[in-house]
């Protein structure tokens, strides 16, 4: 029996317990009861269909109850013989509670956000439907990723949050009909990875649509090659169609840190989700080439030799070096914290500890940020790309015993206001791509583009949701409305080419819907939609469920496995485009 698919609205569909309606009368009973308790304790909100999108305005309780109606009515017109309706009794998956309060603030910014997102999407479906990217100024798509629809798969789950049923299945049309990987085009591993390969996962997770599972299934085949490597450290790009991998020109032969340490999440979830361990075994031999010689501060530099396994280069949690930080978190979150993945977290932790080595202040506002490092010696220069450290510190600080718990969440609120000034600091309130910190300047903007990125949203996301700090809401409240009033077009939203003088570029980038956005429409939602409890969020904000490891029997624990993918200019690849 085909299994049943729900619409993105099924979020809020769940009630319990199940129901079953043998008779007109008992079921018009239940209608009326329905509409009596919407009535008096919902100040007569309407159940109306055309305002469905409206319901997330109201609590949980209610929403729940209007699509149990709305079902109802669905079942009563299907046939007039019909000697039952059931009702689906589990929860929704990403609500634990039905009464928690939402303040009308949260609820206008949510909407403001949602219309952002209609706003991107919509001008994406006019002018770039199916390409990777759209370039609003011009109103044409382009094939930033070889043409694998990236922003489309990359909006999947934002739109499924958002209960935005038609553009989602209007997207997983396209994919059904349209989306092949057998194609003879250079792929970045990294990217597609995270951006394709983890949009798919995300939307089979939220929606158990058999589809994105096979097809990611699909995809993750023609990147396997990429690990075949001496050291097995992955090739960074790979051929599709032939399955021959290569490192850019640029890179001197040489693999980078953050795509190759930045794939576990992905294909952990996937060997868990097929029950083929191939995929986990790729991406987990490379953790374990680094582990064998894992240095005493955790830090790895930012180039690896695929041939040799050896590194070199700057140290740095910014480009080329953020996310596998990141992902060793994550992966002892993805695996539930069990023994199977001690390991991640105390790799982490040796990290953390490198990471403190690299913490200096401005001068003279003592503004904390983070340094890179050449050799023995420390520059004064961080990219907005390491915004994301906040919110990794803050999310594994619970990990540490008290005293060291409340050091590491000071530690990650000192930088997210670092994070934040790097946005109100300049005439647009939109942040450059990095800044450096000289004697008594405090903080310069270095190279000047943004680019639509969305780590500092996703550390104060982060930081609201473990600290119910209202601060950070209002931080993500004014970098939204910068973005509003220097990015937003006729035709989508665009970069800045300068911050300082709000001059645009010509890219939406696909992450600026699969992450900037997302994150802020959660910011603004209520904590148990994708509950930190049982959802961990890829390095492209695609959310996916959390299930225990117990393997020690899946090759987990011995050097008989494989290797592992990368990524081209750090942690996302991002582009200008002026034309």
């Amino acid at each position: 029996m085909a299994k049943k698919l729900y619409s993105s609205s099924s979020i809020w569909r769940y009630i319990q317990p199940r129901y079953y309606i043998k008779r007109p009368k008992r079921l018009a009973l239940l209608f009326l009861f329905c509409i009596s308790l919407t009535w008096l304790f919902y100040d007569r909100q309407s159940l109306n269909r055309e305002h469905q999108e409206d319901i997330l305005r109201l609590k949980e309780e209610v929403t729940r109850l209007e699509n149990t109606l709305q079902e109802l009515k669905t079942n009563m017109k299907g046939s007039a013989e019909t000697k039952s309706v059931q009702i689906d009794e589990k929860f929704s998956t990403f609500t634990k509670s039905t009464s928690i309060e939402e303040d009308s603030i949260s609820i206008q910014r949510r909407e403001k956000v949602k219309d952002a997102m209609l706003h991107a999407w919509t001008s994406y479906e006019k002018y770039a439907w199916g390409m990777d990217e759209l370039k609003p100024e011009t109103k044409i798509g382009v094939d930033s990723f070889g043409g694998l629809g990236a922003t489309l798969v990359d909006s999947l789950d934002t739109l499924y949050i958002m209960g935005l049923d038609a553009q989602f299945n209007r997207a997983r049309e396209w994919i059904a009909k349209s989306l092949y990987f057998n194609k003879n085009i250079e792929v970045s591993v990294f990217e597609t990875t995270i951006r394709v390969l983890g949009g798919l996962l995300s939307a089979y997770d939220l929606s158990n649509d058999e589809l994105f599972l096979e097809k990611a299934r699909d995809l993750a085949d023609k990147l396997l090659p990429a690990w075949n490597s001496p050291s097995g450290i992955p090739f960074n790009r790979i051929n599709l169609a032939y399955g021959n991998a290569n490192n850019p020109a640029w890179q001197a032969g040489n693999s980078i840190l953050a795509d190759s340490g930045s794939e576990q999440l992905e294909f952990i979830a996937l060997s868990q989700r097929t029950k083929d361990p191939k995929y986990q075994q790729k991406a987990e031999k490379v953790i374990k080439e680094f582990q064998r010689d894992f240095p005493k501060d955790g830090l790895l530099p930012i180039y690896i030799n695929p041939l040799t396994g050896t590194s070199s280069g700057t140290i740095t949690f910014g480009a080329m070096g953020d996310s596998f930080y990141e992902y060793l978190l994550k992966a002892w979150i993805l695996g539930n914290k069990t023994e199977a993945v001690k390991y991640y977290r105390e790799m982490w932790e040796t990290s953390m500890k490198g990471l403190e080595s690299l913490i200096r202040k401005s001068t003279p506002s003592s503004f904390t940020y983070i340094s890179e490092k050449l050799g023995n010696e420390l520059f004064p220069k961080m990219d907005e790309l390491a915004c994301f450290v906040p919110g990794m510190v803050a999310l594994g600080s619970s990990g540490y015993r008290p005293g060291e718990a409340a050091k590491f969440m000071s530690l990650a609120e000192e930088l997210a206001w670092t994070c934040y000034n790097f946005y109100q600091s300049t005439p647009t309130k939109l942040a450059g791509e990095n800044y450096f910190f000289r004697d008594e300047e405090d903080m310069t903007v270095g190279t000047s583009w943004n680019i639509q990125r969305p780590e500092t949203i996703e550390s104060l996301f982060y930081l609201w949701r473990l600290t119910g700090n209202k601060t950070y809401q209002d931080w993500g409240w004014d970098i939204f409305q910068a973005f509003e009033n220097n990015s937003r077009t006729e035709a989508g939203y665009v970069g800045l080419r300068d911050v300082t003088t709000g001059e645009k570029d010509n890219m939406m980038q696909s992450f600026f819907l699969a992450e900037t956005l997302k994150y802020l429409y959660l910011m603004f939602s209520p904590p148990s939609i994708i509950s930190l409890d049982e959802w961990v969020f890829n390095t492209e904000a695609h959310p996916l469920k959390i299930v225990s490891r117990n393997d020690h029997h899946e090759g987990l624990k011995g050097d008989q496995e494989e290797k592992f993918p990368r990524h081209l200019h750090g942690r996302k690849e991002g582009r200008l485009d002026y034309k």
